[in-house]
């Protein structure tokens, strides 16, 4: 499966913005997705992850309660909505998936993940 990240951009800190994961593949419906986001000079960190159905989803505590995690697998699309934006939250976020069933102590571990789209660049001014 291709995935392609869009919808990145500048904001002011308290504001929002929407990310879009766009996925090829006709098992799309199948995998478990995730965000997670690189801050320069950081290591990749885990933001959000949902499983196949949608009924399940998992967020890291640097964003609880302001990212809203979502999909479609008819659109073959995984949406990232973020409020009340920091400056902190600026990074490189990456969407990833994986069609094998991720447990939950592995859902927030990038090598959980074997397909990553590139990158779209949030930054947030304060």
């Amino acid at each position: 499966v291709q995935l392609q990240a869009s919808g990145g951009g500048l904001v002011q800190a308290g504001g929002s913005l929407r990310l879009s994961c766009s996925a090829s593949g006709r098992t799309f419906s199948m995998y478990t997705m995730a965000w997670f986001r690189q801050a320069p000079g950081k290591e990749r960190e885990f933001v959000a992850a949902i499983r196949w159905s949608g009924g399940n989803t998992y967020y890291s505590d640097s964003v609880k309660g302001r990212v809203t995690i979502s999909r479609d697998n008819a659109k073959n699309t995984v949406d990232l909505q973020m409020n009340s934006l920091k400056p902190e939250d600026t990074a490189v976020y990456f969407c990833a998936g994986n069609r094998n069933v991720v447990i939950v102590s592995a859902i927030s571990d990038f090598n959980s993940y074997a397909y990553w789209g590139h990158g779209t660049l949030v930054t947030v001014s304060s």
